[in-house]
């Protein structure tokens, strides 16, 4: 039995596959879902998402907010922005998260910068392969 997991941004669709598990962290908490599990409907805040494929090599996904929705071994997960680890440009997310720290110390800065650190947070930790949940 598997899954069929698919993963969707505002850009582009990311993965459509068969996984044997999906690991990510909702605005409740970690969870982890199997083949047979409960449908849900959860909030998914800024962090990785692993997806265990059965070809044993796996799909890493960094999320940065969105929802996730699962039903009868499907899940579908549809962020704000989202990229595959792969894809991640180590230099430009370090200068991200150089920006996001300069910010932080800026009383009068417009953005929200601790949603911006945690952005490029997300990202260096997926590229480098810490994707615990």
């Amino acid at each position: 039995m598997a899954l069929e997991v698919d993963v969707v941004s505002a850009e582009a669709r990311l993965f459509q596959g068969e996984a044997t598990a999906v690991y990510a962290r909702s605005t409740d908490g970690e969870l982890g879902i199997l083949p047979g599990h409960t449908p849900m409907l959860v909030g998914l805040v800024t962090g990785p998402v692993r997806i265990a494929t059965p070809d044993g090599e796996g799909v890493i996904v960094a999320v940065h907010r969105g929802f996730l929705k699962c039903r009868d071994d499907h899940v579908n997960i549809l962020a704000d922005t989202a990229e595959l680890a792969a894809d991640i440009d180590i230099a430009r997310a370090e200068a991200a998260r150089e920006r996001a720290l300069s910010h932080l110390s800026q009383d009068d800065y417009p953005g929200d910068a601790r949603a911006e650190l945690a952005r490029a947070e997300t990202r260096l930790r997926v590229v480098n392969g810490d994707v615990s949940i």
